[in-house]
């Protein structure tokens, strides 16, 4: 065990508590539901560019690819190809809300039980990961200790890197298996969603949900267990107060749709919004693609995912190590700068060198454009990938809190199938100005972040009303006059 730490600053409350090692293996087992969400963004782009999965399912667009005098830009252009990757989260749109439901009845860890067999028995493959999107961030947000708490919610965006690059690895190995790669790299997303399956029985269930469903004294004993101190009063009674006040609405729904829950509401749509704005997801999903696109072959183009991926872990222990530190709002707007650069650069390059037709960029502009690619996933690696999830998961208060989840939840699968449907065919027909209409958004995320996002570093989870945005410049007007909780 690590030695006692006072949780809190300044005026705020001040729970004990430990860094235990049964905390820390909690937040590993529940964090393999984000590299099973990792591992299901990383393979679609990766099989997608496999010729023999072309072949079998998508003849029209193997045959586009081999022809002599293709075009650059919309050789992979299909909207059932597309359909391939995106369709998995319409459905889990659908999913989210379902997911809610579960938690508030059931619990955080039944729900990842719950969607680890779903995964497992390939049943509404997406439904599943997004049961593991809805419940593992509230889940590591209750559990981790307000002075880590943001360090120990990225565990979930570390995971699903790494699952990325685990599916960018697999792809590159199995390329070259003929002619079933395809199908080994889609099989392997089995194996961990079996370690969250079995590693989830070894977890604990949080303490606010224990005591949201009256199971009172079982919570104060798991608060007891996972701080590793006996005096969790200050921390318990905390909870508890917030667990009677969420019992005293009666529709979340209808609470959700209260002037004094639309602050933590419009922040939680926005960041899934700017998250999949930022374009991140369009060059994971289609990394191989990409890269074929500016020059490279099949295999080098694996290889180059791969080496993305890697950058995409290694830069989220920035954020974990930073988050709680420099705090939230500095990563997002260093990451905005840099994002909005790498973008502007690459649009310059391929509209001036790589045209439709008959065009092919250099070797070393090629090099240049896969350094600007992983420059620019490193800056989103320590940004708007873990803080579009941390964030929504510790700022609603408890009586709303997985109904305002769920809808940051649907929001981000919402977006993510519109750019997966849509990023082809604007690759297509934008060229390079795709990266332009990336770049003109991280603009508008930047000036969002610096006026309206609070800061949210060192705030317990259930104060965040009164020390976050009852004293914000702009929120705070929704919350002057908040309406009697009972009944709602």
């Amino acid at each position: 065990m690590a030695p006692a730490v006072v949780i809190g600053n300044g005026d705020m409350p001040k729970f004990e508590g430990r860094i235990t090692v049964y905390v820390a293996v909690c937040v590993v087992i529940a964090a393999f539901g984000g590299l099973m969400f990792g591992y299901d963004i990383g393979i679609s782009g990766g099989v997608t560019a496999m010729d023999d999965f072309l072949k079998k399912f998508f003849p029209a667009v193997y045959e586009r690819k081999q022809h002599a005098h293709e075009n650059n830009y919309c050789k992979y252009d299909n909207q059932y190809l597309q359909l391939f990757t995106s369709s998995l989260y319409l459905a889990a749109l659908v999913a989210s809300f379902v997911a809610s439901k579960v938690c508030s009845k059931y619990g955080r860890k039944p729900t990842m039980q719950i969607a680890s067999v779903f995964f497992l028995i390939g049943v509404a493959l997406t439904a599943g990961g997004v049961n593991i999107e809805m419940a593992v961030p509230l889940f590591l947000s209750e559990l981790a200790p307000t002075k880590i708490r943001g360090a120990l919610n990225i565990s979930f965006q570390l995971f699903i890197t790494i699952g990325i690059l685990l599916a960018n690895l697999v792809n590159y190995w199995a390329s070259n298996i003929h002619p079933y790669g395809w199908r080994i790299s889609l099989g392997l997303a089995g194996i961990p969603a079996l370690v969250l399956c079995v590693g989830s029985f070894a977890i604990c269930e949080t303490p606010t949900s224990l005591i949201e469903r009256n199971r009172v004294e079982k919570g104060r004993k798991i608060l007891r267990k996972i701080r590793g101190v006996d005096n969790v009063d200050e921390e318990f009674d905390s909870i508890v107060h917030a667990c009677e006040m969420a019992r005293q609405v009666k529709q979340p729904f209808r609470k959700l749709m209260k002037p004094a829950s639309r602050p933590p509401l419009v922040i939680a749509i926005l960041l899934q919004v700017f998250q999949q704005f930022t374009g991140i997801n369009a060059i994971m999903f289609y990394a191989p693609v990409l890269f074929q696109t500016v020059g490279f072959g099949n295999d080098a183009a694996l290889l180059s995912s791969v080496i993305t991926g890697a950058i995409n872990v290694l830069s989220t222990f920035v954020s974990i190590y930073l988050v709680d530190k420099a705090g939230r709002k500095i990563l997002l707007l260093e990451a905005c700068v840099q994002m909005l650069l790498t973008q502007g650069i690459i649009g310059g390059i391929l509209m001036k060198d790589l045209k439709a037709t008959d065009s092919y960029l250099s070797h070393g502009e090629a090099v240049f454009v896969v350094i600007l690619v992983c420059l620019f996933v490193m800056g989103f690696a320590w940004s708007w990938g873990p803080l579009g999830w941390l964030i929504p998961s510790e700022t609603f208060p408890l009586e709303t809190r997985t109904t305002g989840f769920a809808f940051a939840v649907s929001s981000n699968m919402l977006f993510t199938f519109i750019i997966a449907q849509a990023f082809l065919s604007m690759l297509c027909h934008m060229q390079a100005g795709i990266f332009f209409f990336f770049a003109a958004w991280i603009v508008v995320m930047g000036l969002f972040t610096w006026f309206l996002l609070p800061e949210t570093k060192g705030v317990p989870v259930d104060s965040m009303v009164e020390k976050v945005w009852k004293q914000h410049w702009f929120w705070s007007r929704f919350m002057g006059d908040q309406d009697d909780v009972k009944g709602v």
